[in-house]
């Protein structure tokens, strides 16, 4: 087999990629080594940038959430028993949407079939080869059966234990990397939110998220040891500690009700560089993790998948090699800046066991100076909202 470009990876950044790509008549070819319904079954991010929510309007899969997406206008920060809106609109002119990252792989899969581009699920030792050359190729296993897709490119959106990066020579790269000392322990339960935009709460006994997918199902976290274990934790003592950590008139506002699904998440920020080697470049999670607290995970795919989208329309379309050239160096840009942001709302959000006294003080007057200084207040919706491609 033959194709332009090859994808490793069918999360929403393969996925995207490969809508784009077609939409322009470039041939693509997704590989997947798990199946479409255990992608489907996994539940990760919802809030969506506007440059985000833009791409998949061009992908031709904006309908729906548009229809079923949340806006939001804002968000609350919760410390000294208040809460602290924050007008993202009124200080950007932009809103973030908040709609499950579930929903937008199903929509890019249906337009991915309506379009009668080709995805092989299970297909097992998925491997590129002579990324290095002119004529890389990929490999894979399917049904005891070996195949080669010869291509002219290869795009690894396969997540940070996949194979794409794996491949790279190790003494090519350089990596980042910083662990923190606490996790997320997370819940969905099938209630109602406590309140119609997201808010962030700074406690004494840690960090909490109340989030939601919809207007009927609530997603919510609290920071927990790295020692917890989700036995440790009934959907009671969830709750009440929820509870405990946000300001009277937001803890009034959750609705408790058993949980669907619950995890524990460890948190770190972690860049590989660069994200291009010859023809294979890193898209997402391959090249790039962030601590979920700035939202970026999902909308840092999505901006490589632009630059990288942009590089190859050029290159097909224009016979131009500057953009897919320069993929790397632009999206590593983008991608600092967002792995600042996310460090930034981590160290401020959180209560570090290390922390001493003057540490705890420097993190309130932090806090205190975000909602009393609109120029500090304005930096922190700029990048919530979505700094410019």
């Amino acid at each position: 087999m033959r194709t332009q470009v090859v994808i490793i990876g069918s999360g929403p950044s393969g996925l995207l990629l490969g809508q784009l790509l077609g939409s322009n008549g470039i041939d693509n070819v997704i590989l997947d080594r798990v199946g479409r319904d255990y992608i489907l079954g996994r539940v990760r991010a919802g809030v969506l940038e506007q440059g985000t929510v833009d791409m998949l309007d061009e992908a031709g899969v904006g309908r729906r959430m548009h229809a079923e997406g949340l806006p939001h206008e804002g968000i609350s920060l919760a410390f000294d028993n208040r809460l602290h809106r924050i007008d993202l609109t009124g200080l950007t002119g932009k809103h973030v949407t908040v709609y499950g990252q579930t929903e937008i792989t199903h929509d890019l899969m249906d337009k991915r079939d309506e379009s009668g581009l080709t995805t092989i699920y299970k297909a097992a030792n998925v491997q590129p080869h002579d990324f290095d050359t002119d004529a890389p190729y990929v490999t894979y296993d399917k049904d005891g059966i070996s195949h080669r897709i010869d291509c002219d490119f290869i795009a690894g959106c396969d997540g940070s234990h996949g194979v794409s990066r794996q491949a790279v020579p190790q003494d090519t790269v350089r990596t980042y990397e910083r662990s923190y000392p606490f996790g997320w322990l997370g819940i969905m339960a099938e209630v109602p939110p406590a309140d119609h935009e997201l808010i962030y709460a700074n406690h004494p006994r840690g960090f909490a998220l109340c989030s939601m997918r919809s207007e009927h199902r609530s997603r919510y976290y609290v920071q927990c040891s790295l020692d917890d274990r989700i036995e440790d934790w009934s959907d009671e003592r969830f709750w009440d500690e929820l509870r405990r950590r946000l300001p009277k008139e937001a803890a009034e506002g959750v609705t408790t009700g058993p949980s669907f699904e619950k995890s524990i998440a460890p948190l770190r920020s972690f860049v590989a560089e660069p994200m291009q080697f010859g023809r294979l470049s890193l898209v997402g999670d391959a090249a790039h993790i962030v601590p979920p607290t700035g939202a970026k995970g999902l909308n840092l795919a999505a901006s490589d998948v632009h630059y990288l989208f942009e590089g190859l329309r050029g290159h097909y379309l224009e016979k131009s090699s500057a953009g897919i050239d320069a993929y790397s160096l632009k999206a590593l840009s983008r991608v600092w800046k967002a792995v600042r942001f996310s460090w930034w709302m981590t160290t401020v959000l959180h209560r570090f066991p290390d922390t001493d006294a003057f540490g705890q003080r420097i993190q309130e007057a932090e806090l205190d100076y975000l909602v009393h200084s609109q120029a500090a207040a304005a930096s922190l919706a700029e990048n919530y909202v979505g700094l410019p491609y």
